[in-house]
């Protein structure tokens, strides 16, 4: 574990090996089984409901039916999560020829239609914040379905920190970044 800035970051963040591999993998982060969806800051709730109208086009009549009935966000014990299809598919994926999940927000983004890539939650995964007493923790969610994910980043040398500079500096700056390079040096 290293502090950088008052943020205590899992070693296995700068140690270990991960590239998305989305054709191995088929979007899995974005259909995880489960009772809850994606974390959200309380902003972008906003964000995520003004975005419906701009994602429309790429969603299925089933998803936006889904959608109008219920939201796009809900809140558990005061934690707010995407809202999911049966307890699986995130409210904004699409399918790319039936197969692989993908997001319609940052399909939007890479189109120049938004200037909103996607959750905070979503850009950084695999890597999870946690915030305790004001503090930030960050760690690595190891999972299965991101195995392919592992075996590229291996196969590209490129360690976790580095595949996810951009969400990284997004949510910590420019500075607090460097500083993690650094330390992943270190090891």
């Amino acid at each position: 574990m290293i502090e950088i800035d008052g943020t205590f970051v899992e070693k296995d963040i700068l140690t270990k090996y991960f590239l998305c591999d989305i054709e191995q993998c088929l979007g899995a982060c974005c259909t995880f089984y489960g009772i809850y969806g994606a974390p959200l800051d309380e902003n972008e709730i906003t964000i995520l409901e003004n975005h419906i109208e701009i994602t429309k086009h790429l969603l299925s009549d089933t998803t936006i039916k889904y959608i109008e009935e219920n939201g796009v966000a809900n809140c558990k014990l005061n934690k707010y999560y995407t809202v999911c299809i049966n307890n699986k598919d995130c409210v904004f994926v699409y399918y790319k020829g039936n197969k692989v999940a993908l997001c319609s927000i940052e399909n939007c983004f890479f189109r120049n239609k938004t200037d909103f890539r996607k959750p905070i939650s979503c850009w950084l995964f695999p890597i999870r914040v946690a915030s305790f007493n004001n503090t930030f923790y960050i760690y690595y969610e190891k999972i299965k379905e991101c195995s392919s994910a592992v075996k590229n980043g291996k196969q590209k040398n490129v360690k976790l920190y580095q595949a996810l500079k951009e969400p990284l500096i997004a949510f910590f700056g420019e500075k607090w970044y460097k500083t993690l390079e650094n330390k992943a040096k270190e090891f």
